[in-house]
């Protein structure tokens, strides 16, 4: 039996450390956008957490950590699970900024009504359009090999065992939140502008010539230019979208920490 302890011991430090690892994945995986979706079955995102943990834990040196007894595993899993939500989170907050840009525009074209149930939650076509045109992107151009690099520069920044502090909590959540509806609102800039235009087109044709029920001419106008504006600027407006998301998965917002 002796000669079996040190291969027994090597064995618990590797299960440990693995377990250490499966708890920042399959905490990003639970919020993750794409693989953390709904409509997505619980064990194919543990399977998915469970051969990322495979693929990520041999490129990463541990050291001393491992998960000895209660303390250490009870200190791990507030730590890895508090980071693994945050990095989550933050990804998923840009699926936000998609569906808040859907709204604003489906709000400044008349377009607000039309299929709004489409999604898990109620929102406008835009929005629901936009969302999952971006998630499909996101899987086109390699999201599962950025998800990889992002984790394993993940622990560079946030160590196995870092404890996130409050005040950095509150200023990057305060910083990224600013920074999703100023996204949203810039791609949604367009809309905005027609909106405008419009309505003061509008208010001069009917100050022109107050017998002319403007609303019945305008209302037709403003639905299909609000179509035809998101046929043209849609492939911009997930390029720029895409863009934001490979900075924030370059951890660009943590460069204080």
């Amino acid at each position: 039996m002796t000669d079996f302890e040190p291969l027994v011991y090597i064995w618990q430090n590797t299960l440990g450390s693995g377990a250490i690892v499966l708890l920042r994945i399959l905490s990003i995986m639970a919020v993750l956008p794409g693989f953390g979706e709904r409509s997505i079955p619980m064990q194919v995102k543990v399977g998915l957490a469970m051969a990322l943990t495979a693929l990520t834990y041999p490129m990463l040196d541990f050291g001393a950590h491992s998960i000895q007894d209660l303390s250490s595993f009870t200190h791990y899993l507030a730590s890895e699970v508090m980071i693994g939500l945050f990095i989550g989170i933050i990804l998923r907050l840009m699926v936000l900024a998609l569906q808040t840009a859907g709204t604003i525009a489906a709000q400044s074209t008349s377009l607000s009504q039309i299929l709004g149930n489409a999604g898990a939650e109620p929102m406008p076509a835009m929005g629901h359009f936009l969302t999952i045109g971006g998630l499909a992107f996101l899987m086109v151009m390699g999201f599962h090999v950025q998800l990889m690099a992002m984790i394993l520069l993940s622990y560079e920044i946030f160590p196995v065992g870092f404890v996130l502090q409050s005040h950095v909590l509150l200023t990057l959540g305060v910083d990224h939140i600013s920074f999703v509806f100023s996204l949203a609102f810039g791609i949604a800039a367009p809309f905005c502008i027609s909106a405008l235009l419009y309505n003061v087109t509008l208010g001069a044709i009917n100050k022109a010539m107050p017998q002319l029920m403007v609303a019945f001419v305008g209302a037709p106008a403003i639905t299909f230019f609000g179509l035809f504006l998101l046929f043209i600027c849609a492939p911009y407006m997930l390029n720029t979208w895409y863009e934001a998301v490979e900075k924030i998965m370059r951890f660009s917002f943590g460069a204080d920490l």
